[in-house]
């Protein structure tokens, strides 16, 4: 059963990288859900509930943030409200062409949505790479929170 445990805490740890890059999957909250698996694993290195509570609280903030930061990143940058809806637009649009739509998808989104809100292209482009700036800025806090997370699976569960 042991073996079983791993395996689902290794699909969860993909998923949450994965998720790093889709907006749609929770990808720290999955990869959190690893730690999971590897206590029902149990062995002499099960993490303890000190451990489970602190990374609980590290993901949560991470996922509230992850809404905050772009919008802060647009706003630094006096994004309107159309380019930060487009940006979004953007970067689901992008998956269907990776990989460089995950990185385009984003602030192309955000050029259309500023020039829809009627901005010249000059104030258009500010505002896309304030954009792009805030949603990389998500993108690497949620890679840094998963990576950690799988590497913590990891040292739980290679004896």
């Amino acid at each position: 059963m042991e073996a079983v445990w791993i395996a689902v805490g290794w699909i969860l740890v993909a998923l949450g990288l994965i998720g790093c890059f889709i907006p749609i999957l929770p990808g720290p909250l999955l990869a959190y859900l690893s730690l999971f698996a590897a206590l029902a694993a149990g062995g002499s290195n099960a993490p303890s509930v000190r451990e489970l509570w602190v990374n609980g609280a590290v993901v949560a903030c991470v996922m509230m943030l992850d809404y905050v930061v772009p919008a802060l990143g647009a706003k630094k940058f006096k994004c309107s409200h159309a380019g930060i809806i487009c940006c979004a637009i953007g970067t689901f649009v992008g998956l269907f062409f990776l990989p460089f739509g995950v990185v385009a998808g984003p602030f192309l989104g955000a050029l259309f949505g500023e020039l829809l809100a009627g901005k010249d292209f000059g104030a258009a482009i500010l505002g896309a790479f304030g954009a792009f700036v805030g949603y990389v800025a998500g993108l690497l806090m949620k890679l840094a929170c998963c990576s950690f997370l799988a590497w913590r699976f990891c040292m739980l569960t290679l004896n």
